[in-house]
């Protein structure tokens, strides 16, 4: 039955507007169309046509209506089945009355009592939306919390972000200043060096320039006394020799003339030397960057500030990532020496239990130092009341003479590390016998009271 409906749908449908005939009419050609289509398609033409077989029509001949015809279409559209609404199962055409949680949609009694949904949990359509919207806002819920953290944690990144820009700006104009610096010193020394050029020049030009003109005086004395000569030698023979003794005199050399030039009687300081002198003395405006810690070297128990200049033990272990630089105990510096003389000094104060010295680049990080320069760790110690040169005993020092700060100065060209007392200017201990390899300033404490403050080593103590 329904395929008969739909064969004679296809009949009853127009071709203009795609639906059931609507008060139908029928050309001379026997096409049918929607009367209100057809004339809304023949305004669009300057001559009437079927759109069906395009034969051309005359306004005079009207199309014909049928009244049979319209009842028919009429008849149709009402027989023709309606879309199954959404409250009803589009497979039992009964209403949707159950919510199955298996297959998160509603079923009807039929489909409950089905295979396809045997043992499945089902429960009445109020009650489930009921539920399920309890469970709905309980996600919600936890979503809303992570996206309050996830703001939280958004805030604090733009924070740091507008640290790190602040931090970035002020070191940028540092390093502008700096250089600015440099470049101001070598402004006035390229000025400076040329004053002193022309200046170290003045007398040697008056001396050349002296020269040149008593040159220029004999060169024209002797073009004067040679066109004498030649004039001389065109007189009779009588005349000629009468002049003769006048005319050798002409001919005698100008004494005491200055035919050797020595040129190194006039150079000046050469430009390498100059160079290098000045870069010497720019030198002296680049200080040499303080010894700073590494936070990523820094073991479980050592926290250190955010400058990089403390270092202090805390009781309880901290959560750190677990890189390759990171020390099994103690933190380095950030600067590792190869060669040179470098200095740093760290205040100790009262703290009773601090290891300080350098360490070689490729040591075991994840081990306990032994500490012997033989395992490539060179430290001095103060535990228990006691100074230890490594593992051995160290010099005495009374409780009312400890120093308040350790200055280290490694010579690493000549192999030496000292430990000194800068206020007393006394040695405390030293290292010596080379360095086979890069090494690193160490430090370590376990006094959780004082923490390690490290400072550039104020050169003028030394």
């Amino acid at each position: 039955m329904a395929d008969d409906l739909s064969f004679l749908e296809e009949d009853l449908t127009c071709l203009v507007c795609c639906d059931i005939f609507t008060d139908p009419v029928t050309l001379q050609c026997s096409h049918s169309l929607c009367e209100e289509c057809l004339q809304l398609l023949w305004t669009t033409q300057d001559v009437p046509q079927c759109p069906v077989c395009h034969e051309e029509c005359s306004h005079n001949d009207k199309p014909t209506k049928s009244l049979e015809f319209r009842a028919l279409c009429e008849s149709f559209k009402k027989r023709k089945p309606t879309a199954v609404s959404g409250d009803v199962c589009p497979e039992h055409k009964e209403a949707l009355k159950l919510f199955c949680f298996e297959d998160q949609q509603p079923i009807c009694v039929v489909c409950y009592t089905s295979k396809k949904h045997e043992n499945h949990k089902c429960s009445p359509l109020e009650e489930a939306v009921g539920n399920l919207k309890e469970d709905l806002k309980t996600k919600i819920d936890r979503l809303q919390a992570t996206h309050t953290e996830l703001k939280k944690i958004h805030e604090s990144f733009v924070k740091v972000a507008e640290i790190i820009k602040e931090d970035t700006n002020e070191e940028e104009n540092q390093i502008k200043k700096e250089f600015e610096k440099l470049h101001q010193f070598l402004k006035d020394e390229e000025e400076k060096q040329i004053r002193s050029l022309r200046k170290e020049m003045e007398p040697q030009d008056e001396k050349l320039k002296s020269i040149i003109d008593e040159l220029s005086v004999q060169i024209s004395d002797l073009s004067e006394r040679m066109a004498a000569v030649w004039q001389d030698m065109e007189a009779e023979n009588i005349s000629f020799l009468q002049n003769y003794r006048d005319t050798l005199k002409r001919l005698k050399c100008p004494s005491g003339l200055n035919t050797t030039l020595k040129t190194e009687e006039f150079q000046h300081q050469p430009t390498q030397t100059v160079i290098f002198t000045t870069w010497a003395r720019m030198q002296n405006l680049v200080e040499q960057p303080p010894v700073t810690l590494d936070p990523d070297t820094a073991s479980s128990k050592l926290l250190v500030s955010q400058d990089c200049t403390t270092v202090e033990y805390v009781e309880m272990k901290m959560h750190v990532s677990d890189n390759p630089k990171r020390l099994y105990v103690g933190v380095l510096a950030s600067q590792g020496f190869s060669s040179g003389v470098h200095c740093w000094d760290v205040e100790v104060r009262d703290n009773d239990h601090w290891t300080l010295g350098v360490v070689g680049e490729t040591v075991n990080r994840k081990k306990l130092f032994k500490m012997d320069p033989k395992c490539r760790f060179w430290c001095f110690r103060y535990v228990d009341g006691e100074y230890k040169k490594g593992n051995k005993p160290g010099r005495d020092i009374d409780d009312d003479e400890r120093p308040s700060i350790i200055r280290l100065q490694l010579d690493f060209d000549k192999g030496e590390l000292r430990f000194i007392d800068p206020f007393r200017n006394r040695s405390l201990c030293t290292y010596t016998g080379g360095f086979p390899e890069k090494v690193f300033p160490y430090f370590c404490t376990g006094d959780a009271d004082t923490p390690l403050n490290v400072f550039p080593a104020n050169k003028q103590k030394l």
